[in-house]
């Protein structure tokens, strides 16, 4: 099995390029916001490894909610070059570097710690962001794995339909047994799963073991502690300012125009944590839980009810005091919303009512993102432009994924009865 990693270079921006370099961006697309594979700066489609990758201008319009004499007022506008591949993110970035070195060069060079002399690899290494939590919708399945088994799913629908007179005739098992045969003759290529890397497995299972080890030696503590935190927490949440306006006009249109160009879309949102330890302590905390239950509970196809995410990631810049938030969904903006509206609005509360201006919330879990316009008017609000993004498998949605998988695993069952036979072909 080859684990997924996740990549994100953040550095500021020269002032006086930031429109140098979104005209450059806007030359890497085919559609708004969609990246072109072949791009003369930077071709995502030599990349074999890599599923989703983006370049976002992080500009936070809602610096302005801050005091005015916070020093975060004054913060830089950010470039950041994210992404999710298969493998080591290491060995991705200097993938990057040997094979589109001089286009990552003319793009990095608006910003201001970068100088075109420098060891592009090693200033990507120094400008790495690591999140504080992370999401992927199966872990394990490769981009190549994924085009394989969209190529068998095709290759199976076409020879059903041009065997669909025959194959009417026979029991299902028998109408499985004859694409096999068909598949061992002309049949896609499949690549055997990759052995599970040494290193991954042994941090995966000491993760595994060690986080809840950990809470239960500190369970006494937390228990002692716990009125005095909802005590704390019911004082904030009661005099915390909510600041969730209507979202400007020509921001909205400049986000819609970027959207719906495939079947999945990209979401990028910036904001400032609520000052103080506390928010800040609440956060690690719930970060600390989320990573865990992504990395072994919610690995196939979930996260809690939600199926329609391929990637996501939530990462701090600027010392703790802001929040970035990535992720590649499935469906339009307004159905990924009420989808989490409807199934963990708790979820959502728990991470981003620690955020400046979020909608009211009682102990983390209710209000907030129940509270659905005030709730939209955040999101949006706090929701920036990518301006390139691409996806390896266009067209795919994670169902489509779930799917394909099914359909390959079952080719590979030793024995099926009928009623299994059966659902198995109602698959393709």
């Amino acid at each position: 099995m080859t684990p997924q990693s996740n990549f994100m270079v953040l550095a500021p921006i020269r002032p006086e390029r930031q429109g140098e370099l979104r005209a450059m961006l806007e030359t890497m697309n085919g559609a708004p916001g969609m990246a072109e594979p072949a791009n003369a700066l930077f071709p995502f489609g030599r990349f074999p490894r890599l599923h989703v990758a983006r370049f976002v201008i992080l500009d936070d319009t809602t610096l302005t909610d801050l005091p005015p004499d916070d020093p975060l007022r004054e913060a830089p506008v950010y470039l950041a070059f994210l992404g999710d591949c298969d493998g080591s993110a290491d060995a991705q970035l200097a993938e990057f570097v040997t094979l589109a070195g001089d286009g990552l060069r003319r793009i990095f060079d608006c910003c201001s710690n970068f100088s075109l002399n420098v060891d592009l690899l090693q200033w990507m290494r120094d400008n790495s962001t690591t999140p504080a939590a992370q999401y992927v919708n199966w872990v394990g399945r490769t981009v190549a794995q994924i085009r394989e088994e969209q190529a068998l799913y095709a290759a199976l629908r076409e020879f059903l339909q041009q065997q669909a007179v025959v194959l009417a005739a026979l029991p299902p098992r028998a109408v499985r047994d004859r694409l096999i045969e068909c598949l061992k003759k002309n049949g896609p290529p499949e690549t055997p799963p990759a052995p599970t890397p040494t290193g991954w497995l042994i941090s995966d299972i000491a993760n595994l073991i060690l986080f809840p080890l950990v809470l239960l030696v500190l369970s006494p503590f937390l228990l002692i502690y716990a009125p005095i935190f909802l005590w704390q927490l019911r004082q904030r949440e009661t005099t915390d300012a909510v600041i969730a306006p209507r979202p400007d006009a020509a921001h909205v249109a400049t986000l819609s125009h970027i959207e719906d160009h495939d079947v999945a879309n990209q979401f990028s949102a910036f904001g400032s944590v609520k000052p103080g330890r506390f928010r800040l302590w609440t956060l690690l905390f719930v970060f600390r839980l989320l990573d865990y239950s992504t990395r072994h509970i919610y690995t196939r196809g979930r996260l809690a009810r939600v199926g329609t995410i391929h990637f996501a990631r939530w990462a701090f810049t600027d010392d703790r005091r802001r929040l970035f938030f990535a992720s590649n969904y499935d469906g339009s903006l307004d159905s990924y919303m009420d989808d989490f509206i409807n199934k963990v609005a708790y979820g959502l509360n728990l991470v981003f009512s620690n955020g400046i201006g979020y909608p009211r919330t009682a102990f983390l879990l209710s209000g907030g993102a129940s509270r659905e316009t005030e709730f939209k008017y955040y999101l949006r609000r706090h929701e920036v432009p990518s301006q390139v993004w691409y996806k390896a498998y266009p067209g795919l949605t994670t169902a489509d994924l779930a799917r394909n998988t099914q359909i390959r695993e079952g080719l590979h069952r030793p024995h099926m009865s009928d009623s299994q036979a059966r659902a198995w072909l109602a698959l393709i």
